[in-house]
């Protein structure tokens, strides 16, 4: 059994101070104790640990690479999709698990324990299968082998174009199924993570209403029952025009109309909502997956938080692109998009609970349904997915209570996080993965080969 001591702590019931947690060896919290004598490993500030609830593991390979403006007048998510689609086709399997790797570490190094990975990039380029249909799934599997990162694998299914159901384009066959193939897709996928410790879990993502059939979303809602669902949902005003102009109804107003998303559903983006799309979707339990840094790197929009925070709704944190991995900032771009709408400060903070504990503690409970998995408290039974912040700090000194998430999330950054635990294992110590350089190394050399290639 291994021991933490925690100087301050962020329990279920609120702050506590000199916190025992012992850690059991089935990687879960044995036992919490508060007002407890130094023992084990002392640490400072002592918080769960969240999952990043939505991510693209190979693009982050191509951050950086998109921010020249061509010869089309206004540079969108649309033009930005077609970089993206040119850039996939150069990646092999060693290059997705070599990309996948980094991603995962400096996700662990940022402060989150999980990596719910929406994983699309399924085929060999032009769309013929590899031997192994999970060839990619499995490389994916691989890299959390290596990283001991929490891993929530969400296998795409992805079969058209868009709504009018024409063939996948140029840059999309890698990506295609059928249902029966995302189907066998699914359960050699599953397979692969019998390797990882027994915290791994696999989910279903049906891309979009754009990419799959109304016939085949209830399919996949049938063939992993209980486990997540996600998709992407009303991102982008052409997307909305597209399914409005199919089936007379908006991306929302549809789904709600044909399916019952619950606490099951994570639903990606949603940054183009009316006021009463907001509040039904909010009532039913679903989660908004939110990816603030890649919503503002894409010129998504603005997610209606107020409105939905108001209704009772939850959320969840993600670096989808993966442009920059950074939990801290994640959190604040939220706020800030918030305030820079309503021109007011603190938008989303409670009268009892400051702006950023409420951040925080959503991102732990939208990623924990999101992530399908036991964990989002420091509590006893749970998965220990533990992320431990140094106090011995300028942005920290003589902070306490909701003032220490606070001044880490709008006044510091994520090169505090000295430890984290995922599953009970110990993946980031003093600051660092264990195998960051080599880790490193083996990215370096993945972009020397694609450089090679392209």
């Amino acid at each position: 059994m291994t021991t933490l001591w925690a100087r301050h702590a962020l329990l279920p019931d609120g702050w506590a101070d000199d916190v025992r947690v012992d850690l059991g060896v089935d990687g879960r919290i044995a036992r919490v104790e508060a007002g407890a004598a130094p023992a084990g490993e002392k640490l400072g500030l002592l918080l769960p640990a969240m999952a990043n609830l939505h991510s693209h593991a190979f693009q982050r390979a191509m951050a950086g690479l998109s921010e020249a403006r061509g010869p089309q007048p206004r540079d969108t998510f649309w033009t930005w999709r077609q970089i993206m689609y040119r850039f996939l086709d150069h990646l092999t399997p060693e290059d997705v698990e070599a990309i996948a790797a980094l991603v995962q570490m400096e996700m662990l190094e940022a402060g989150y324990a999980t990596n719910v990975e929406f994983h699309y990039l399924h085929h060999q380029p032009g769309g013929k299968h590899y031997a192994n249909i999970a060839e990619m799934s499995e490389r994916i599997a691989a890299a959390a082998a290596r990283t001991g990162i929490g891993l929530t694998l969400l296998p795409v299914h992805y079969q058209f174009g868009g709504l009018d159901r024409r063939p996948l384009g140029p840059g999309q066959q890698r990506f295609g199924t059928t249902p029966d193939e995302f189907a066998t897709l699914l359960d050699a996928a599953e397979a692969a993570l019998r390797h990882l410790p027994a915290d791994a879990g696999i989910g279903i993502a049906p891309h979009s209403l754009r990419a799959v059939g109304a016939e085949a979303l209830a399919i996949c809602e049938g063939l992993r029952p209980g486990r997540p669902l996600h998709m992407h949902l009303a991102e982008q005003v052409p997307e909305i025009e597209e399914v409005q102009a199919a089936t007379g109804r908006r991306p929302v107003e549809w789904l709600l109309d044909n399916h019952n998303p619950d606490r099951r559903w994570t639903l990606i983006h949603i940054t183009h909502l009316t006021e009463d799309e907001t509040r039904r979707l909010a009532a039913t339990g679903a989660v908004a997956g939110l990816c603030p840094i890649t919503e503002s790197s894409l010129g998504d929009g603005i997610f209606n938080g107020t409105i939905w925070k108001e209704a009772g709704g939850r959320l969840g944190f993600g670096s989808d692109s993966n442009v920059r991995i950074s939990l801290t900032e994640e959190l604040r771009t939220l706020e800030y998009s918030q305030r820079l709408r309503d021109t007011a400060r603190a938008v989303l903070a409670d009268p009892d609970r400051s702006t950023g504990r409420v951040l925080y503690e959503a991102g732990l409970d939208g990623g924990a349904t999101a992530a399908g998995r036991e964990t989002g408290a420091i509590a006893a039974g749970l998965w220990a997915d533990l992320c431990a912040v140094s106090l011995d700090n300028p942005v920290l000194a003589g902070r306490k209570g909701d003032a220490l998430l606070d001044s880490l999330i709008f006044a510091g950054h994520d090169g505090l996080v000295r430890d984290v635990w995922g599953g009970g294992r110990h993946v980031v110590q003093g600051g660092r993965h264990p195998d960051h350089d080599r880790i490193t190394a083996d990215y370096l050399a993945c972009i020397g080969r694609l450089q090679e290639r392209m």
